[in-house]
């Protein structure tokens, strides 16, 4: 196998290890992950506690900032994404301004293929049968909670209307249970709001932390991961991924949807899937809403981690468009809403029959609504992607409109 690996390229690491808020005894990590070919940043590369299920993620801009709690001092750090090589280095042997490198491998597709099928060649379709009839056993049936951090990003035509950000708890039923996790809401960071269209005052639904917990492949048995009739599947590519390799595989169903997934080709996991339904020469998906909207973009992705033996969401995000016109029967355009959720998993807890919740969002209330004061001393050391320079500069927008 090993001969059948070609080096593709590489990616550059600079680090910066520091201790930092020491009355706490939290080590911080500092640093960015660039394509060393290409010198583009990587974003949302994984970087955690060997073992543990305590980690951050790269932003946008390849820039990430990890605080490890006191008596993992010891341990290993795992730099992992699709793609490429993983890293696995001790804590305590980081240097300021290191540099580690990454490789991305290619592979022979059909020796992969064969071999994790034993011989027998899998076509895509098949697959993707067998990563869903798998899930019962990839996915945890237990009860568990998932800490995180959510951000949401509004904007309506070409102006940006709000930027919310706040931490959470999610703690669900296990995943044959179909319903939503319960929420506790923790702390909020942010609420940066301007004049949204009156229109949102009668429709616009004020819980972002619901709507993401409706999406939910795999909980709630829907998207392009069954194989169904109209499903078209292809294998593109298989690469690397921790310390094993995945399908990459494209799927379509015309006109309106097309789908990546990314299956473990051991466990036949689903590791990574993303979902994108677009109108087609005007005509949509779905009809248009009592209330004038009309859905003409949505992508969806969720992406999971191994955690003793099951999958877990570690990322998940959805992006909208939708054309608001003056009722269901008019023509008459009144704006372009363009809504960015997202939520990054930076804790999960299996054992939760001590573990600290409270269950005290209130769904048909807006977050900024029930948010406490700003609690400096969390958030100084709660794990969430570094902000960008884009994002620094919607919130700077956001305040001149409040002004």
């Amino acid at each position: 196998m090993k001969n059948l690996i070609r080096l593709h390229f590489l990616i550059i690491i600079v680090f910066k290890f520091s201790v930092s808020f020491a009355q706490e005894n939290i080590s911080t990590l500092t640093g960015q992950i660039l394509d060393k070919k290409t010198s583009e940043p990587i974003p949302f590369v994984s970087i955690y506690i060997e073992g543990q299920p305590i980690g951050t993620t790269t932003n946008d801009d390849g820039f990430f900032i990890f605080h490890i709690p006191h008596g993992y001092e010891a341990s290993n750090v795992i730099i992992s994404i699709i793609g490429y090589q993983t890293i696995s280095k001790q804590l305590d042997t980081f240097i300021e301004n290191e540099q580690l490198f990454l490789s991305s491998e290619t592979v022979n597709l059909d020796e992969v293929t064969i071999t994790v099928s034993k011989k027998k060649k899998l076509s895509a379709k098949q697959i993707v049968k067998k990563a869903y009839s798998q899930i019962k056993n990839n996915y945890p049936t237990r009860p568990y909670l998932l800490e995180g951090y959510v951000r949401d990003l509004q904007k309506e035509d070409k102006r940006h209307v709000e930027y919310l950000e706040c931490a959470a708890k999610f703690l669900y039923q296990g995943n044959s249970v179909k319903r939503e996790p319960l929420i506790e809401l923790v702390e909020v960071k942010s609420n940066y709001l301007s004049q949204k269209n009156k229109w949102n005052e009668q429709w616009d639904r004020k819980n972002s932390l619901i709507d993401l917990v409706e999406d939910d492949f795999i909980r709630f048995d829907y998207g392009p991961i069954k194989g169904k009739k109209g499903w078209k599947y292809e294998i593109e590519a298989v690469l690397p991924y921790d310390d094993g390799f995945v399908y990459k595989i494209k799927g379509i169903d015309k006109p309106y949807q097309n789908a990546t997934l990314f299956i473990d080709t051991k466990t036949f996991a689903f590791v990574r899937m993303e979902l994108t339904r677009q109108s087609v020469n005007g005509r949509s998906w779905s009809r248009k809403l009592s209330n004038g909207a009309l859905q003409v973009y949505y992508n969806v992705i969720f992406e999971y981690q191994e955690y003793k033996g099951k999958m877990y969401l570690k990322y998940q995000k959805e992006e909208d468009t939708w054309k608001i016109y003056d009722g269901l029967e008019s023509t008459k355009l009144l704006f372009t809403k363009y809504p960015k959720k997202e939520l990054f998993i930076n804790n999960i807890i299996i054992d939760t029959k001590d573990y600290p919740f409270n269950r005290n969002m209130d769904s048909n209330t807006s977050i900024e609504n029930q948010a406490k004061s700003f609690n400096t001393k969390f958030w100084w050391t709660y794990n969430i992607p570094k902000q960008t320079e884009e994002q620094s500069k919607i919130i700077s927008e956001l305040k001149k409109q409040q002004d």
